[in-house]
């Protein structure tokens, strides 16, 4: 009967042993599985800030492309602006040309045409206003001024 005991108190220690075993194993399970939902929440918060933060990306990627946009526009703009420029500043060479030349017939063909004021056509400077004044002045009002 000792032998049985004996037995008994084996099986009994290898069943306790069996029993802290898997008591330990549940009790190590109960903590990954605690641990690992402390870990999902932490990348759901950490997932909502990066979705924000994206967002707050495509966002600024659309501002930066509307400023693109506009800028493109504006350069176009200005460049238009510039050949309209050069096209009236051409057109308005052209007319001062003309004019001038117009002015150099008109002078030459003009027998009472006096040079006080400086050469044929001068007419631009203070000289040529004070020419201008001078032939519109009668000869007494010329000599009050001498």
């Amino acid at each position: 009967m000792a032998s049985t005991t004996m037995i008994w108190i084996i099986v009994a220690i290898i069943v306790a042993i069996g029993v802290v075993a898997v008591l330990a194993f549940l009790a190590r399970n109960k903590r990954r599985h605690a641990h690992a939902e402390h870990i999902r929440e932490e990348v759901g918060r950490d997932t909502q800030r990066l979705e924000k933060r994206e967002a707050f990306a495509d966002e600024t990627q659309a501002k930066a492309r509307a400023a693109k946009a506009e800028a493109e526009v504006k350069a176009a703009e200005a460049a238009r602006l510039d050949e309209t420029a050069a096209s009236h500043r051409e057109a308005a060479t052209t007319s001062r040309e003309e004019l001038d030349a117009r002015r150099e017939r008109a002078d030459a063909l003009d027998p009472k045409r006096s040079d006080v004021g400086g050469p044929k056509g001068d007419v631009g400077g203070a000289k040529g206003n004070e020419a201008r004044q001078t032939q519109a002045e009668t000869p007494t009002t010329h000599q009050h001024r001498l």
